[in-house]
C-alpha cells in the first residue's frame, strides 16, 4: 500500500503545495480522498495514471477539496477513460457534480457514480473497506477510515446452524459484521459466529475539523493517521471558531488514539516553513511528520 501526497495546503494553494489530495494505490487500484485544484496535474507529475481503477472520498463541500472533481474528470473524458468512476461524499455532492459537470460540461462517457454518505460503512470491497465519521467543521465532513486486508474473522456455518439461523441472506450478513433478527425474535451477534478477527492496515483521512471525539474514536489504534493541523497554538482562537486544529491539538489526540504514525496536512499559507507545526506536534508526539507534496510512504500489507 502506498500513499501519496498530491497537495498538502490549505485553502490557498503556494508556489510549495497544492491544495488537499491524498492518493492510497492498493493492489494496483487508486482511492483519493479530496479533490483540490490541479489534482490531476498532480497525479501526472507523480506518475500516477487517469484510466486506473479509482474510487472517490470527499470529506466536505468546501472549494480547496472539492474543486479538482470538475477538471479530473473532464481530463478523464479526453484520455477516453474506460473503467467506472465512483465518488462519494456529504450530502450536496450530487447536485455539485450535476451542476459542475454533467450539465455544463460534455456528459462522461464513463460511468460515473456519485453516493453522499454518512457515518459508518461507506464502500466495501475484495481488498479493502472504508468507514466514516462525522467531523466537526463548518459544515459538514466525513473522516475516513480506510482498512486494507485483514478480516472480521473466519464464518463458523456449524455455529450459525445451531444457532438456528438459515443459510442464504442472514449468513451473508454476518460474515460482513452485522447482528441478525431470526423469526422467534432472538438476535445473533456476528462475533457469535465469526473466528478471531485478522487486523488489517488502517489509515485514517481526517479532512477539516476542530480536535474531534468520533475521529480521535475513528482513528484509534490506527497504522497511520493524516490529519489536518492548520495553524499553530498562537492560532488557537482562530482555529476553534473556523473549525480547524492545531498542530499540538492533533498531537494529543494522536497519543490517546494509539496511532503509529501521525502525517500532518493542509497547512496554511502563512507557514512557509512548518517547523513550528512539527516541533509543537513532536512534544506530544515524537513520531509526527508534516506531509509535503509528492512526497509518499509505504505500508506493507
Amino acid at each position: 500500500m502506498k500513499i501519496t501526497f498530491l497537495g498538502t495546503a490549505a485553502g490557498l494553494p503556494t508556489a510549495e503545495r497544492g491544495l488537499p489530495a491524498v492518493l492510497v494505490e492498493v493492489e494496483g487500484e487508486y482511492i483519493l480522498f479530496d479533490c483540490g485544484e490541479g489534482t490531476q496535474r498532480q497525479m501526472a507529475k507523480a506518475g500516477f495514471s487517469l484510466g486506473k481503477r479509482m474510487n472517490v472520498f470527499i470529506s466536505h463541500l468546501h472549494g480547496d477539496h472539492v474543486f479538482g472533481l470538475p477538471g479530473m474528470i473532464q481530463t478523464m473524458n479526453l484520455l477516453n477513460r474506460v473503467h467506472p468512476l465512483h465518488i462519494f461524499g456529504p450530502p450536496g455532492l450530487c447536485k455539485f457534480i450535476q451542476s459542475t459537470t454533467v450539465s455544463t460540461m460534455s456528459e462522461p462517457t464513463f460511468q460515473l457514480a456519485v453516493e453522499e454518505a454518512s457515518q459508518g460503512e461507506v464502500f466495501s470491497c475484495k481488498n479493502y473497506r472504508v468507514e466514516g465519521a462525522w467531523a466537526e467543521h463548518s459544515r459538514a465532513n466525513i473522516a475516513y477510515r480506510l482498512t486494507v486486508g485483514g478480516s472480521r474473522g473466519t464464518f463458523m456455518p456449524k455455529k450459525a446452524r445451531r444457532l438456528g439461523v438459515p443459510e442464504g441472506p442472514l449468513w451473508s450478513r454476518l460474515k460482513g459484521g452485522e447482528s441478525v433478527r431470526l423469526e422467534d425474535g432472538r438476535v445473533v451477534e456476528a462475533a457469535e459466529v465469526l473466528g478471531e478477527p485478522m487486523p488489517g492496515r488502517v489509515v485514517v483521512y481526517s479532512g477539516d475539523t476542530r480536535p474531534s471525539e468520533a475521529v480521535a474514536r475513528l482513528a484509534k489504534g490506527a497504522d497511520i493517521l493524516i490529519h489536518e493541523a492548520t495553524l499553530s497554538e498562537a492560532l488557537l482562537a482562530a482555529a476553534e471558531r473556523d473549525g480547524h486544529s492545531t498542530a499540538s491539538g492533533v498531537a494529543k489526540m494522536a497519543a490517546d488514539a494509539g496511532v503509529g504514525r501521525l502525517i500532518l496536512t493542509h497547512i496554511s499559507a502563512r507557514y512557509k516553513d512548518p517547523a513550528v507545526l512539527l516541533a509543537e506536534a513532536r512534544r506530544f508526539f515524537p513520531k509526527a511528520e508534516v506531509a509535503e507534496d509528492l512526497a509518499s510512504y509505504e505500508l506493507k500489507i
